[in-house]
C-alpha cells in the first residue's frame, strides 16, 4: 500500500525532514566549496602524484565539484522525507517545489556566467540535475545506486558523443553540459540521494559508508592507475572530455576512455572514484561532528556556517573575482577568499540565520502550497 504520510513542515521549509540538522553535512559542503575555490584561484598543481608531496594540492581538481554534487543528492533526500519519502499527493508538491528551485539555481548560474570570469560555473548543470531526479524521489536506495552505476558506465560514451557539438563553443557554451557533463554528474546526485535514503543518523551506517566509500575509491584509482596510466599531456586535457595520446593504440585509447584515473575525465574510474571519496568525506564529517556534544558543535561552527549557505558563498566568491582588477591565482589568494567566506558566513548565520540566497530560493519554491 502506498505511503501517503505528508512531509513534516520542517522539510517544506528546507530543513531536514526529521531530526536535527546534520552539522557534518554542512561541514562537508564547506569543504566542497573551499575545494572548488582552491581549484579556481589556488594556483594548485596540474596533476596529482602521490609520490610527490608538491603535487598533493591537485586533490582539489574534480573531487570538490563531485562532493558538491553528491551533497546535492543528500540535501534533496534530507528535505524530501529522509528515509521515508511521502506518497501522493504530497510528493507531487515536493516535486513542484524542487522544480522551482532548479529553475532558480539555473537562473543564478546564468547570472554568474554573465560576469565573464574564467571560471566554469557548475550551477546550470546543478539545476538540470535537480529536474532529472524529480521522477526518482521515491525510488529505493538499491535502485538509485543501480541507476548511478548505469550513468557511470554511460558517462564516457556520452562525453565523447556530445563533444563534437561543442567544437565551436566559446567560454559560455562549454559550461552548458561539456565541462560538467550531465550524465556524469547525475551519477553523483543519485549516489547522494541513495545515501540519504539509506539513513545518515545511525552510527553503524556512518562507519559502513566511510569504509565502503574509501574502499570503492581506492579500488577504482588503483585499477585505473594500473590499467590506464595517464599519457603525457593528460594534465592539460580539456575537463569533462576523455583524452588519449595521438599515438595511442586502440586498446590504450579504450582503456583511457573507460578507466582513466584523470580528474574530470568522465571515465568510469573517475565517476566511481570521486563518488567514493565524496561518500567517505560526508560519512566522516557526520561521524566526527554530529551527536558529539556542544564542544564539537562549536568546533564545527565556522565550516558549518559556510556549508549552510552554499549558493550564497559560491556566488559571492565569483562576484568578488569579477570585481578584482586582475584574476587571483595563488595559495595566498585562496587563503584570503577562504577566510573571508568563513568570517562572512559566521557573522551572517549568527545574527541573520540563513544566507540571503538560501532565503530567496525557498521563498520562490513556497509559491507551491504544501496543503
Amino acid at each position: 500500500m502506498t505511503d501517503t504520510r505528508p512531509v513534516p513542515p520542517t522539510a517544506v521549509r528546507g530543513a531536514s525532514a526529521s531530526g536535527a540538522r546534520l552539522q557534518g553535512v554542512d561541514v562537508a559542503r564547506a569543504l566542497a566549496l573551499l575545494g572548488m575555490m582552491a581549484a579556481h584561484i589556488g594556483g594548485i598543481a596540474d596533476q596529482l602524484d602521490w609520490s610527490d608531496p608538491s603535487t598533493w594540492s591537485a586533490v582539489a581538481h574534480g573531487r570538490p565539484s563531485t562532493l558538491f554534487a553528491v551533497l546535492a543528492g543528500v540535501s534533496i533526500g534530507l528535505t524530501s522525507g529522509r528515509t521515508s519519502p511521502p506518497g501522493p499527493p504530497t510528493i507531487g508538491r515536493v516535486r513542484a517545489r524542487l522544480a522551482i528551485r532548479a529553475v532558480a539555481v539555473v537562473a543564478v548560474g546564468f547570472v554568474l556566467i554573465a560576469l565573464d570570469t574564467p571560471v566554469y560555473v557548475i550551477l546550470p548543470t546543478y539545476g538540470v540535475l535537480f529536474l532529472l531526479v524529480i521522477p526518482v524521489l521515491r525510488v529505493r536506495p538499491a535502485w538509485l545506486l543501480a541507476l548511478a552505476g548505469a550513468c557511470a558506465v554511460l558517462s564516457p560514451i556520452a562525453a565523447v558523443a556530445i563533444a563534437p557539438a561543442y567544437a565551436d563553443a566559446g567560454m559560455v557554451g562549454v559550461q552548458l553540459g561539456l565541462v560538467y557533463p550531465v550524465v556524469t554528474f547525475l551519477a553523483h546526485v543519485l549516489v547522494g540521494l541513495a545515501v540519504a535514503r539509506a539513513g545518515l543518523e545511525d552510527r553503524g551506517r556512518q562507519v559502513v559508508l566511510l569504509a565502503s566509500g574509501a574502499l570503492v575509491a581506492a579500488t577504482a584509482y588503483i585499477v585505473g592507475t594500473v590499467v590506464a596510466p595517464l599519457p603525457p599531456g593528460a594534465a592539460f586535457a580539456f575537463p569533462g572530455v576523455p583524452y588519449a595520446a595521438d599515438n595511442a593504440t586502440p586498446g590504450q585509447a579504450l582503456a583511457q576512455l573507460f578507466l582513466s584515473p584523470r580528474d574530470h575525465s568522465s571515465s568510469v574510474v573517475d565517476v566511481v572514484g570521486t563518488a567514493g571519496v565524496a561518500v567517505a568525506v560526508i560519512a566522516l564529517c557526520i561521524l566526527v561532528f554530529d551527536g558529539r556534544g556542544r564542544v564539537a558543535e562549536r568546533i564545527a561552527f565556522p565550516l558549518a556556517a559556510v556549508g549552510s549557505m552554499p549558493l550564497t558563498v559560491y556566488s559571492g566568491h565569483l562576484v568578488v573575482i569579477a570585481m578584482l582588477p586582475t584574476y587571483p591565482e595563488s595559495a595566498e589568494a585562496w587563503g584570503w577568499f577562504a577566510l573571508g567566506s568563513v568570517v562572512f558566513a559566521m557573522v551572517w548565520r549568527r545574527f541573520l540565520g540563513r544566507g540571503p540566497l538560501e532565503r530567496a530560493v525557498p521563498a520562490l519554491a513556497s509559491l507551491v502550497p504544501m496543503r
